[in-house]
C-alpha cells in the first residue's frame, strides 16, 4: 500500500508543504513488518528448524555418553527445555543463508552449555557462589575463539589467549562427563570463528556473559543464602538515568538473548560498529529484562514449590509489578524498533514474548495481568505468534526463546 500525503492547505506547489499521514506510516509499516515475519517463518521453518531437530538428537547422544550417572542424568535432564534450544536458534532464521548453519551452531551449543550450567549450579555444593562461577567461566571460553591460539583480538581480554581452558568443575563433587562440556564450548568457539564480522561484537558479547556468569553466581535458592550481593551487584549495573529496579537491572544481565543478537549480526559482513552498541543497549537491560522477567513470571508457582526465589517478588504490590512490567516492555518495543534491522528485532521481541504468554500459567489469576499489559504493550505481531505458540503447545512441541533461570 503505498503512503498516503497530506498537503497544507495554504499552498500545494510548495514542496515543504507536503507531510506524511502519520496513520498511513503506521499502516504501511505493519504491512511491512508482516511480511517479515512471513519471510522469517519461511527461513526458520525450511532453512533452520531441520538443522536444529539434527544438532539436538546429536546433543542428547553426547549426553547420554556421559559416564557419571549424575552428570548424565543432569545433562539429559538440562535438554529437556527444548524450547529454550529452538529459540537460541531461531536468530540464525535472520543471518545469511552462508552463515546460518555456523550461527545456529554457535546459539544451541551456547544455550546447552547455559542450560546444563544452570541445573549443575543448583546442586548442592560447599561454596555455591564460587562454585556456580567456576562453572558458568565455560561461558566465557565459548565466546572466545583465540583461547589456546595466537590472539587475534576478539574479545579485547588480554591475557587469556595462549591459556588453557580452566576447570569447569573444581568446585563440584562430579566431573567426569567424558568431554561433554568441553564439545559444548569448542563447538561455539569453533563456530564463532567463520563468522565474518565477530571480532567486532566479541567485545559487547563478552560483557553480556559476563553478566550473566555474575547474575548465576549470585542468584542464590532461599536455602543458599540471601540475595545482598546479587542486589548489590546489579546496583552498579543499573544505567544512569534508567530508573531501573536492581532486580529488573539483574533480570536483563541473566538474559542470553544479547549474545545470540551479536552472534547473528557478526554473520553480517558489513556490520558496523554503531550496530553493535545499538544492539547491546537494546537488548540489556530493555528486551533482556521484559525477557527474564516473563520467564520468572511463569515459574513463579514451580519456584515457590522447590524453595527458588522469583525476580516478580520483589515488587511490592501486584499493581506495581504491572505497571513496572508494562513500562519496560513498552520501552523494549521501542528500543527494538529503533535498532537497525528494527523489524528483525521486533519480530524477536514478540517471538519472546509470545512463547511466554502462550504457556498456561501465564493465564493463571496472579499472572494474567501482567500478561494482558505486556501483550497489550507490544501489539502488533502478538496475536499471529500468540496463535502460533498456541498451536505448537495443544500439539506437543514448542519452540522458544531461551529463558534465563
Amino acid at each position: 500500500m503505498p503512503v498516503q500525503a497530506t498537503f497544507d492547505p495554504v499552498t500545494v506547489t510548495d514542496p515543504r508543504a507536503v507531510r506524511i499521514d502519520p496513520r498511513m506510516v503506521r499502516v504501511d509499516e505493519r504491512l511491512a513488518l508482516a511480511a517479515t515475519f512471513t519471510g522469517a517463518a519461511r527461513r526458520y521453518w525450511t532453512g533452520v528448524f531441520p538443522h536444529v531437530r539434527r544438532e539436538l538428537e546429536h546433543w542428547r547422544e553426547r549426553a547420554r555418553e556421559i559416564p557419571d550417572p549424575v552428570l548424565r542424568r543432569l545433562a539429559l535432564h538440562a535438554q529437556r527445555k527444548r524450547g529454550n534450544l529452538e529459540g537460541a536458534a531461531a536468530f540464525a532464521a535472520f543471518a545469511p543463508r552462508a552463515d546460518r548453519a555456523a550461527v545456529l551452531r554457535a546459539a544451541v551449543a551456547f544455550q546447552a552449555a547455559y542450560d546444563y550450567l544452570d541445573v549443575l549450579a543448583e546442586q548442592p555444593q560447599a561454596d555455591p557462589v564460587a562454585g556456580a562461577r567456576a562453572l558458568h567461566e565455560a561461558l566465557l571460553v565459548a565466546l572466545d575463539p583465540a583461547l589456546g591460539t595466537e590472539s587475534r583480538g576478539w574479545a579485547g581480554t588480554e591475557g587469556r589467549a595462549g591459556t588453557e581452558s580452566p576447570d569447569y568443575y573444581a568446585s563440584y563433587p562430579q566431573r567426569e562427563d567424558n568431554g561433554y562440556l568441553a564439545d559444548l564450548v569448542d563447538t561455539c568457539r569453533t563456530a564463532l570463528a567463520t563468522l565474518p564480522s565477530y571480532a567486532a561484537v566479541a567485545p559487547a558479547a563478552w560483557r553480556a556473559a559476563e553478566r550473566i556468569v555474575e547474575f548465576q553466581s549470585l542468584n542464590l535458592s532461599e536455602a543458599q543464602g540471601e540475595h545482598d550481593a546479587l542486589a548489590r551487584w546489579a546496583h552498579a549495573e543499573i544505567p544512569p538515568r534508567s530508573e531501573l529496579c536492581w532486580w529488573e537491572t539483574a533480570a536483563g544481565g541473566g538474559s542470553p538473548l544479547c549474545v545470540y543478537a551479536l552472534i547473528a549480526a557478526a554473520a553480517d559482513p558489513a556490520l558496523q560498529p554503531r550496530e553493535v552498541g545499538a544492539i547491546e543497549h537494546a537488548y540489556f537491560p530493555w528486551i533482556g529484562g521484559l525477557h527474564s522477567l516473563l520467564d520468572h513470571l511463569v515459574d513463579r508457582a514451580q519456584d515457590a514449590a522447590v524453595g527458588e526465589r522469583n525476580l516478580i517478588d520483589y515488587y511490592s504490590s501486584p499493581q506495581e509489578a504491572e505497571n513496572r512490567v508494562r513500562a519496560l516492555a513498552e520501552r523494549a518495543a521501542g528500543e527494538a524498533r529503533a535498532l537497525p534491522r528494527g523489524r528483525m528485532h521486533t519480530i524477536v521481541l514478540a517471538g519472546m514474548a509470545g512463547y511466554y504468554l502462550s504457556d498456561p500459567e501465564a493465564s493463571v489469576p496472579g499472572a494474567k495481568p501482567i500478561a494482558q499489559t505486556v501483550r497489550e504493550a507490544i501489539g502488533g505481531l502478538m496475536a499471529p505468534t500468540l496463535l502460533v505458540f498456541k498451536v505448537r503447545r495443544v500439539a506437543g512441541g514448542v519452540a522458544g526463546f531461551a529463558s534465563s533461570p
